[in-house]
């Protein structure tokens, strides 16, 4: 199902490269989220609800989305089993809209993204896998040093960082990243995680290895 997902958003990604400005614009208009549609069109709002998680504002948006996705969304998957996994995922990206209108209800901005639905995986791998190690990136100086770095330290620092630039954002006319979006996201998969659960643990040497892979 990761990879169906990753697929999904990668036809989208590539139909809107295929697209003029105008028309990149008009599609952006009529399939992202706005927030105050709520009010003038629910049922549309609805529909922008899921179409939004699909669709990314250019290579970098895209690239660090499906990254992202691909390191993490494997291992809650295996617990989850695929189609727990799917509706998981979609819950996640609702929550995300959710909160994010909830901030800015009256914002006419587009958002779109699949990062809410995906801070909801993250919840759930800081909560199935809070020891597995993260390989990531560290600047000392001028040089990028690798380490390893828990994923519950990994993973909390990024939440932190969502969580006072959303708190900044506030009173702002919703423009930019969707801080709020990300923080709802987390927070419902963090939470919703065990009803999704399907399948044992694996065992300990089989999780070491398999999250030092990642």
């Amino acid at each position: 199902m990761t990879w169906l997902i990753l697929g999904t958003n990668a036809l989208v990604f590539f139909y809107e490269l295929t697209l003029g400005p105008n028309q990149l614009l008009h599609f952006t208009n009529q399939f992202a989220l706005v927030p105050g549609t709520l009010q003038t069109s629910p049922l549309w709002f609805a529909t922008t609800v899921f179409t939004s998680m699909f669709m990314h504002a250019g290579w970098f948006h895209f690239l660090s989305n499906m990254w992202i996705l691909f390191i993490f969304g494997d291992n809650v998957e295996d617990r989850m089993g695929s189609l727990s996994f799917l509706i998981f995922y979609l819950l996640s990206g609702i929550a995300a809209a959710l909160l994010q209108t909830l901030i800015f209800s009256g914002s006419t901005i587009p958002v779109l993204g699949a990062s809410g639905a995906i801070a909801g995986v993250l919840g759930a791998y800081i909560f199935l896998f809070p020891s597995a190690r993260v390989v990531t990136f560290v600047p000392i100086f001028f040089f990028l040093s690798v380490v390893k770095v828990p994923a519950i330290i990994y993973i909390g620092f990024w939440f932190v960082s969502q969580l006072f630039s959303g708190i900044a954002s506030i009173g702002a006319a919703g423009g930019g990243v969707a801080w709020w979006a990300h923080i709802g996201g987390f927070l419902v998969g963090l939470a919703a995680t065990p009803f999704f659960l399907h399948r044992s643990p694996p065992p300990p040497d089989y999780l070491d290895t398999y999250a030092s892979r990642r």
